[in-house]
């Protein structure tokens, strides 16, 4: 199985596509400057303090308090205050905690009241996003993760993921982070840190460890709002979690992101460096790689089976609504039972995939085709509970079968849910249901491309256009575009694009940047030329 990164870089940002062979499986799109990500850490100051919901209501700069729930302030929370105070007082410098003497862990079943008091300056961390009409959700248990490793301040505890089921391997891992581990700290080893030798686990530990060091350097000035770690770029966190053996090519379109890409894999997995590639083609990356169509496809109510049913995905606000129907599949099985068991066998492994690629969180409701057999709603619950299990980082939870033939699923959310148009406004008759004759838009083309040869003198001259225009241009031997050439002697350069519509097109100069060709400001003839 291959996977791979495609990295797109726009204006305000970069798209990020992960692909598992060849088929899109997560979308991200990354906005720069973006603030208040899951795994940042904040100096924050208290707003209000609820007693009725035993929470506090924490400003660290985003339009809307964050919310800090009594049970998210950890265990160790008065350890956390101590050390803040000390920090801030420069009593402790380099945030080492072998000489610091912890506090007693806080009662769970406790009062808000008394641990948090208004204009009280504490560390926290965002575990949640900012979502709809909420702002981000908090944590004081802080933790700093790396890429097999992650890191727990006040805390002694070495604990092993329960994905690793050998005991033999899981005492081995705690052995070595035992011997390794600085005093004060505590250790969580992920999954991935399965068969992984000490010195690739050392070197983890001690990029942790000297990310919390400069964080607590920073915490002795900062102000409230002040950032004191910040998480890694999405890119960078993407590779950190998924980066393994069978992790083929990073592509990448931008100098800068590339570099960025390239100086993260080298210190996190230096023999990998060589994955990461700079995309150089004609085309848009997202386009050359097949990834436009399958975000339209992929993300509309409506998702398509290959065996020939469908899956409807409706959004309500307390929870997500998935049908299954047969669509022509049915007529193609020997029984009922039979069609049943195998769209709704497809409709699971797609469905594991839209979660994952939609990130759609909170409380999930799949309406499967009714089955009778006992035996086949099990097949269904353990296929749709392996590949969740399988691929899906998020917590969750898949219950089995009901008798109405209902599977509910929850699913953490920690970021707002990825939603993209695919019902667009037509470009050329902005909703109006009818356009100028089509048929005329060769004439446009072949018209600007005179205005820009003759009178503008462009040298280099690159045309994108919808797939259909460019093969009426570059059909047969002798092609509309080497007619061009006879005609003008240079060379014009076509691009096909999806992402237009069938009557736009657009003119590139040689750096790349769009030419804008004035319109005439005569009033047009009003002739019956309209196409529906």
């Amino acid at each position: 199985m291959s996977n791979e990164l495609i990295i797109s870089a726009t204006q305000n940002g970069c798209r990020i596509a992960l692909l598992k062979d060849k088929q899109l499986v997560e979308f991200h799109e990354e906005q720069e400057g973006s603030k208040f990500v899951v795994g940042d850490i904040y100096m924050g100051s208290v707003k209000k303090v609820v007693q009725g919901l035993n929470a506090a209501f924490i400003d660290i700069g985003y339009e809307k308090d964050a919310f800090l729930h009594y049970l998210d302030l950890g265990p160790q929370f008065g350890s956390l205050q101590k050390f803040t105070k000390l920090v801030r007082a420069k009593k402790i410098t380099g945030g080492k905690l072998d000489k610091f003497h912890a506090e007693k862990d806080i009662d769970k079943h406790g009062k808000i009241t008394q641990q948090l008091s208004k204009g009280l300056l504490i560390p926290v961390q965002v575990v949640k996003e900012p979502i709809s009409t909420k702002g981000p959700r908090l944590s004081s248990e802080l933790s700093i993760a790396g890429r097999y490793l992650v890191l727990v301040p006040f805390s002694n505890a070495v604990s092993v993921s329960k994905k690793i089921s050998s005991s033999d391997e899981r005492k081995r891992l705690q052995r070595i982070i035992q011997s390794i581990k600085p005093e004060g700290f505590g250790v969580i080893i992920r999954t991935v840190a399965e068969g992984k030798e000490s010195a690739e686990l050392d070197r983890d530990l001690r990029n942790l460890t000297k990310t919390w060091q400069e964080g607590m350097d920073r915490m002795v000035t900062a102000n409230t709002r002040d950032k004191i770690i910040g998480e890694l770029s999405k890119t960078s966190s993407i590779l950190r979690d998924l980066l393994n053996e069978s992790f083929d090519n990073v592509h990448v379109d931008d100098k800068k992101i590339f570099d960025e890409v390239r100086t993260y894999i080298q210190t996190i997995a230096p023999d990998k460096e060589k994955i990461v590639k700079m995309y150089t083609g004609k085309a848009k990356i997202f386009e050359h790689y097949g990834i436009e169509k399958q975000i339209k496809s992929a993300f509309g109510q409506t998702v398509s089976l290959r065996g020939g049913g469908y899956l409807i995905i409706e959004h309500t606000e307390a929870l997500h609504v998935i049908d299954v129907n047969s669509g022509n599949k049915s007529t193609r099985e020997e029984n009922q039972e039979t069609t049943a068991m195998s769209v709704n066998l497809e409709a699971a492994k797609e469905i594991a995939r839209q979660l994952r690629l939609r990130d759609m969180g909170g409380i999930i409701v799949v309406d499967f085709i009714d089955m009778r057999s006992a035996d086949n709603k099990r097949i269904i619950f353990n296929t749709m509970k392996d590949e969740m299990d399988a691929h899906d980082r998020s917590k969750h939870t898949v219950l089995p079968l009901s008798k109405f033939g209902l599977m509910q699923i929850t699913r953490e959310r920690v970021r707002p849910q990825m939603n993209i148009a695919t019902k667009e406004v037509c470009p050329t008759c902005n909703g109006t249901g009818s356009i100028t004759a089509s048929i005329l838009i060769t004439d446009q083309i072949e018209n600007h491309i005179e205005h820009l040869f003759v009178k503008q003198n462009e040298q280099n001259l690159v045309l994108a256009l919808h797939p259909f225009l460019y093969a009426y241009y570059t059909k047969g031997i002798i092609s509309k575009r080497v007619k061009f050439f006879f005609k003008y002697k240079k060379w014009v350069n076509l691009v096909k694009d999806s992402s237009l519509g069938i009557t736009e097109f657009h003119f590139l100069n040689k750096d790349g940047e769009e030419i804008h060709l004035g319109k005439s400001e005569k009033p047009e003839k009003v002739i019956e030329l309209e196409e529906v």
